[in-house]
């Protein structure tokens, strides 16, 4: 069996739980209507959408407790390849309640596991071993308690001992430690102002921001995902912007995950990093079709594919 092309790593994976109730109100009981069970956290959900995208992505992650069970049975019975780390705390939950009469989503986030340094070691090195075979790593997602804040530039110091590029799409501390060794970043707006420390009001503001991480070496490129407003992309020689394609969503979640799993997927085909882009804002908005945090369908992505515009050149200067 050949070795898998994209290498996903989660350090934070969750049992996504998804449900809903005509109106969600404190104090009162809110009474919901079933449920759906999906295998969620960054990394997993980048393995199973390249999946259904046709490509080869396997997924490491850290499972313990019941919850951790169910989420690696999930896993597997997606078809993607795993590596688990087995750990003594209990993989966390996440919760979302779509409130039917507002189509609002409520989403509740658990902090997750601690994660001895016997852990994250095991983690590290199953993260070595698939990317000395891969084409691809991907880290994406939050770090569970007892990880260190530069968790990530470990993880990239071992991608570039091996010779792998690395995705990486991450947040908060697990951001702003990062000072080098990603060949491709992609943030949230949210996430771009707090890893530049300062409010980017402007789509000049934005690309600024993201051409200063280009600058200083933390990341080859990077791509500003903006929702409804479509993407933005900063390399050493260009900056450019993508329009969004106009979806009325089901569920936002997983919708980043899905984009950063369509980027990669279209490097892996050796495909420009604009068409990339654009692949990867089709899979956003395929994403938004689906319930819970379950896998876009690829011919939703195929049909958005073509609704997305090239892209457009921004001059910073003139802008």
């Amino acid at each position: 069996m050949l070795s898998p092309t994209i290498a996903t790593l989660t350090m934070n994976p969750a049992l996504d739980i998804t449900t809903e109730a005509d109106v969600v109100r404190p104090t009162d009981k809110v009474r919901c209507a079933g449920s759906r069970y999906d295998p969620g956290g960054g990394g997993i959900n980048v393995a199973r959408i390249a999946h259904t995208m046709g490509a080869s992505a396997s997924a490491i992650f850290p499972a313990g407790g019941s919850t951790g069970d169910v989420v690696t049975r999930l896993v597997h019975d997606s078809g993607v390849p795993l590596r688990v780390i087995r750990i003594g705390d209990s993989t966390r939950e996440s919760f979302t309640v779509n409130e039917r009469s507002t189509n609002k989503q409520y989403r509740f986030v658990l902090p997750g596991p601690q994660l001895t340094c016997a852990d994250q070691a095991q983690c590290l090195d199953e993260t070595r071993r698939a990317a000395a075979s891969a084409e691809f790593v991907v880290a994406s997602g939050s770090l569970p308690p007892g990880v260190p804040p530069d968790w990530y530039q470990q993880v990239a110091d071992v991608c570039r001992d091996v010779g792998v590029p690395l995705i990486l799409d991450t947040s908060g501390g697990g951001l702003t430690h990062v000072s080098s060794g990603v060949f491709l970043l992609k943030a949230s707006l949210r996430e771009l102002r707090e890893c530049v420390g300062r409010e980017l009001a402007t789509q000049t503001d934005q690309l600024v921001a993201a051409r200063e991480l280009v600058e200083t070496g933390v990341a080859q490129s990077v791509v500003v995902s903006l929702g409804s407003q479509g993407a933005l992309l900063a390399t050493v020689r260009h900056s450019q912007r993508f329009s969004a394609v106009p979806v009325r969503a089901v569920s936002g979640v997983g919708a980043g995950d899905a984009m950063v799993a369509a980027i990669v997927v279209g490097l892996s085909r050796e495909w420009p990093l604009t068409e990339c882009v654009r692949l990867g804002i089709a899979a956003g908005a395929a994403m938004l079709l689906t319930p819970g945090t379950a896998a876009c369908r690829k011919e939703d992505v195929e049909r958005f594919f073509g609704m997305v515009p090239g892209a457009e050149d921004v001059d910073l200067v003139h802008t």
